[in-house]
């Protein structure tokens, strides 16, 4: 089974608090010029909005990796668990 019809399986119960922030915005627009985590998140949760100068962060389909806690070369993404019943549910595929 490939990557993405596994990925397919993943569903989500989203939470209507955000699990995901980003600790400082004006560290994005005016420290980092290469916006990694636009790269590095493979649930693509973080895009750079060029019209509102920020990083939209869609938390919904987060994959709950971690990637964004050792990525961010600010250390400027606050990142937890969701809540308990909220979040990703794996399926096997």
């Amino acid at each position: 089974m490939k990557l993405d019809d596994k990925l397919y399986l993943v569903r989500f119960n989203t939470d209507k608090l955000n699990h995901i922030k980003i600790s400082d915005p004006n560290v994005c627009l005016q420290q980092c010029q290469d916006k990694p985590c636009t790269r590095f998140c493979p649930a693509h949760v973080y895009d750079w909005d060029e019209e509102e100068k920020r990083i939209a962060v869609g938390y919904e389909g987060c994959l709950e990796c971690g990637t964004c806690l050792i990525g961010c070369p600010f250390g400027n993404i606050n990142w937890k668990y969701p809540r308990g019943g909220f979040g990703v549910s794996w399926k096997n595929g």
